[in-house]
């Protein structure tokens, strides 16, 4: 009853704070000593029934965070995105049309590659296309992404690390391609983590010269395009060089977009697309981080011999090769940001894109948005509606502590540090592959409950300087926890706000 009138008292948006303490004060001194543990779920409940009476409270806005983000999805799903460029035309003539190309397969020999973390719908989705007309195929996932297919094999392998089986799915694939010859259409099915799914190492290379030289970059903070520079030079496979492997042969490339600006040359490390990046570009970003010291000898010693004109470059814009190339990109963050912002204003919320081109240190982005969502919580609203705040990109850590995390769930414990009692506003950070660094969470909320749920400040600033945010999201019960989504452009934020 005690608790009741308290809420009772108080507007939706005043004083909700004040509240909350003097009802949790009521239920300590009705259950004692006790009422400690009980006092940290009441919070929870207390802050749902002071800002929703309906009793949806902070369920009701992470169910709603949930929503916005899984139409994301939907919108970005590869299997539906391939099928939105790529169409049969004519049972008879048997035409494979793409963006207004035509390719008459009557006198063709149709063959599949493909690599990344949502090949597998999209492999699905040619079969059924193409029946009997495919000739042969073969494509490689991450571990636990594949789904059954019938004509076209299917190889899995590490991700973010590569292996070694990812070095004989792509050897494989280079072979398939030095095989085609002039009156083969290949098509080349292209989505996020292709580039580590298809290590190849150079001559002279190891797969742990690879391995070694990727963590080095990932640990000083490098971003995809960075990191993808120096990868391609290491490669037979990246910058490319299937295209070049593939000979005379036709090669159509359906491309799903986990990069920033959508670069058709830094996706998957491009290699369909020619390469604008040098050995001298390589050498400037390992001198900037300082790792040239640090390199794997074998490494240090091909980027030289790639200085010195000993090594080949990889095919750059306007060689001739790209002539019988067609890159067509069919899914991107943008395109997730826009569903996103529909499923929004469909849940009654005024949505804002605030950018598909975020990037930079995660917890000081987080900072950023959290910030600008409390500036506008602030600000009346229009007939009650509130705000949703949509930004995608990719961020990076620079990784200072030993804890388990990812850029998303960084970006989340450091939101909720600064959203920490302010209930208008609440956040979900998630990557839309469903996986976030070495973990199996996609991401994770912030709500301003949510540090207290970790065992309050001093605490969840210490998680959050061992670079520890699943162990802190874990405490608060703010993991978002997916699953393979089969898909990926790069990561989402979705911050709700209420305004009075």
């Amino acid at each position: 009853t005690g608790v009741t009138r308290v809420l009772g008292s108080s507007s939706r948006m005043q004083c909700v704070d004040c509240s909350i303490r003097i009802c949790l004060q009521i239920l300590a001194a009705k259950c004692g000593q006790a009422g400690l543990v009980r006092r940290k779920r009441a919070f929870h409940v207390l802050h749902s029934l002071a800002f929703c009476p309906d009793g949806k409270g902070m369920e009701g806005q992470r169910e709603i965070l949930r929503h916005v983000f899984d139409a994301a999805l939907k919108a970005v799903a590869p299997d539906a995105a391939l099928l939105r460029h790529v169409r049969l035309d004519g049972a008879g003539r048997g035409e494979l049309v793409a963006d207004g190309r035509r390719w008459n397969l009557a006198d063709r020999r149709v063959r599949v590659l493909g690599a990344g973390k949502g090949v597998a719908p999209m492999a699905q989705a040619l079969e059924d296309m193409l029946g009997e007309r495919l000739d042969q195929g073969f494509v490689v996932v991450k571990y636990d992404h594949g789904l059954p297919l019938k004509r076209i094999c299917q190889a899995e392998a590490g991700h973010p690390v590569p292996d070694e089986a990812g070095v004989r799915a792509t050897g494989r694939m280079l072979e398939m391609a030095r095989t085609s010859t002039e009156r083969d259409l290949l098509i080349c099915l292209l989505t996020g983590g292709a580039s580590a799914l298809t290590p190849a190492p150079a001559p002279g290379l190891s797969l742990a010269d690879l391995r070694q030289t990727t963590q080095l970059l990932l640990d000083c903070g490098a971003t995809i395009h960075e990191l993808n520079a120096v990868r391609k030079h290491l490669s037979a496979f990246s910058g490319g060089q299937l295209a070049r492997a593939a000979g005379r042969a036709t090669v159509l490339s359906v491309i799903v977009s986990d990069v920033v600006g959508d670069p058709l040359d830094v996706i998957a490390s491009g290699p369909t697309a020619p390469d604008a990046s040098s050995f001298d570009d390589c050498r400037e970003i390992l001198e900037r981080f300082g790792l040239e010291s640090r390199l794997p000898s074998a490494v240090r010693d091909y980027l030289r011999a790639g200085l010195a004109g000993r090594a080949p470059e990889t095919p750059k814009p306007g060689d001739p090769l790209f002539g019988r190339v067609r890159n067509i990109l069919a899914a991107t963050n943008r395109q997730a940001l826009d569903a996103a912002a529909r499923a929004a204003e469909a849940r009654g919320y005024i949505p804002c894109v605030l950018t598909d081109r975020l990037t930079g240190e995660a917890r000081q982005k987080a900072v950023e948005l959290a910030a600008e969502a409390r500036r506008r919580a602030e600000a009346p609203g229009q007939g009650g509606k509130g705000l949703c705040l949509l930004a995608g990109g990719e961020t990076t850590v620079t990784i200072q502590g030993r804890g388990r995390g990812g850029r998303n769930q960084e970006m989340a414990l450091a939101a909720a540090l600064e959203l920490e009692g302010q209930p208008r506003v609440c956040a979900l950070f998630a990557g839309t592959d469903g996986t976030d660094g070495p973990t199996d969470a996609a991401g994770g909320f912030a709500f301003s409950d949510s540090v207290a749920r970790m065992g309050g400040r001093e605490a969840a600033r210490a998680l959050l300087a061992e670079n520890n945010s699943n162990a802190a999201l874990a405490l608060s019960g703010d993991l978002l926890i997916t699953g393979p989504t089969r898909t990926n452009v790069m990561d989402l934020a979705v911050l709700l706000v209420d305004r009075p």
